[in-house]
């Protein structure tokens, strides 16, 4: 299966980088009356969803919300190891109850994973009838606005050290397809807590939806895809790995992908594929982060993107591949940390979520995304119009010049010649014969595609 269900959407909005997210999601929460469910990778209570209010600080506004609504409960679901490996190893505010003391606001850390394996969702429901999903945990190193200059004050880490550029994406949804987001992050839940939640009666989207945020579209059926790890009491979920699959396999024209890593087995495959029908392969473009942080990234996740893109390269007989990192306006030393998720596939698919093009994130940490394929003339049009206006803001023009350069001169050529004149991509460029191509020694055990567990270690050792 490719997704978990297909539901309705009564409005669909896309959230480019942190600062508009976190502004959206704050009229959201004051929209709130019986539910505020966080589902988060990471989390820190010290951060501000607008820089110069410091009444939008969460630790603050998540029990002034609650005391100003008697109906309003809140949870906070944290991946457990995140307080000690996460971007705020926080594990101090969150364990203490002055911040979440108030009987309707409860913290729980998410155990009920293999080892080895992350809880990587980024889910935020309000009401069970508006939904955000994305890549965009509400923890430090976050917030940027889409000019992503080197250096902004607005731009500070919690303890007030200040963090370079982000791009990110969040999706926002309301109505049925809210209601099924709502359902997976109360399953993960009661998971971790063996809580259950009862689901609530739907409010109109009118009411919930975040004042100034256009919609994207409207009453439109979109794909929830997930990822579970196998356990002993469940067995695995991969639907996310086989939409990816299934959207690489359609692909006809173009193919274009923000990510954080790059690294997965199947998604190589399947580009290479692509890339063999020569001169019919369809246009793809990837963005990368190129830098690492911290040695495993390095190792497992830095290494082996540079020998995929090697295999991929070697494939690549009629240049239908491009490759770049993004850089700062102001700086073209300074690389934009890329942590967005998404695939857009000719006008007729799109999927942004949480999950990476990466081993684990395919069959081993907790993952939710949200998938569209076009169905109609309108769809087609603003899954294209998504495409153009990323790219006119990496390459710093207009959503009308990247669509007028890409009738005149193909997806690729219109990246060319406009990041020529003062665009912000540079190009990542590999040789594909300067080293291998497969998989670096190692990385079952820092990227693995499944549990690691004693069946796993049997499997792979030499009988004795």
């Amino acid at each position: 299966m490719t997704c978990a269900k297909l539901v309705r959407a009564e409005r669909v909005a896309v959230l480019i980088d942190g600062a508009a997210y976190f502004r959206v999601l704050l009229d959201a929460f004051r929209r709130a009356r019986r539910r505020i469910t966080i589902v988060a990778w990471d989390f820190d209570p010290r951060v501000r969803l607008v820089p110069d209010m410091p009444e939008t600080e969460l630790r603050t506004l998540l029990p002034t919300l609650v005391s100003a609504s008697p109906e309003l409960r809140v949870r906070v679901l944290v991946w457990d190891v995140a307080p000690l490996y996460g971007s705020s190893r926080t594990i101090g505010l969150l364990v203490d109850r002055d911040w979440h003391r108030h009987e309707r606001i409860d913290l729980v850390f998410d155990g009920h994973h293999p080892p080895g394996a992350a809880h990587h969702e980024k889910l935020v429901c309000i009401d069970d009838s508006l939904a955000f999903a994305g890549g965009i945990d509400l923890t430090i190193g976050r917030w940027d606005t889409p000019a992503h200059p080197a250096e902004d004050a607005r731009r500070a880490e919690a303890a007030g050290e200040p963090h370079g550029p982000v791009h990110d994406l969040q999706l926002l949804v309301a109505g049925p397809a809210a209601a099924e987001l709502a359902r997976v992050a109360h399953a993960r839940w009661a998971d971790a807590s063996e809580e259950p939640v009862e689901p609530l009666p739907p409010r109109p989207a009118a009411e919930l939806w975040p004042a100034d945020t256009p919609v994207w579209l409207r009453n439109v059926p979109v794909g929830i895809a997930r990822t579970r790890p196998r356990l002993a009491s469940r067995a695995p979920i991969t639907e996310i790995a086989a939409l990816n699959d299934a959207a690489l396999a359609a692909a006809r024209d173009t193919v274009y992908i923000e990510t954080q890593y790059l690294t997965a087995q199947r998604v190589a495959d399947r580009l290479v594929s692509l890339l063999e029908r020569g001169a019919d392969a369809p246009e793809i473009v990837v963005i990368v982060w190129e830098s690492a942080t911290g040695w495993i990234e390095r190792f497992a996740m830095g290494a082996n993107r540079e020998r995929m893109l090697r295999r991929l390269a070697a494939a690549d007989s009629h240049r239908r591949l491009r490759v770049y990192k993004l850089v700062a306006d102001d700086d073209a030393d300074v690389e934009v940390a890329m942590h967005s998720k998404l695939v857009i596939v000719d006008d007729r698919f799109a999927r942004i979520g949480s999950s990476n093009l990466n081993n684990r994130s395919l069959g081993v940490d907790t993952e939710c995304d949200v998938a569209i394929e076009a169905r109609d003339a309108e769809t087609r049009t603003a899954i294209r119009e998504l495409r153009d206006r990323l790219l006119a803001e990496h390459l710093r023009c207009s959503p009308d010049d990247v669509r007028r350069a890409v009738a005149a001169c193909g997806l690729i050529g219109a990246v060319d010649a406009l990041n020529a004149r003062g665009g912000r991509l540079r190009p990542h460029v590999v040789d594909p014969g300067a080293g291998p191509a497969e998989p670096i020694p190692g990385t079952a055990l820092l990227d693995p595609d499944e549990p690691l567990d004693l069946d796993w270690l049997r499997r792979r050792l030499p009988p004795l």
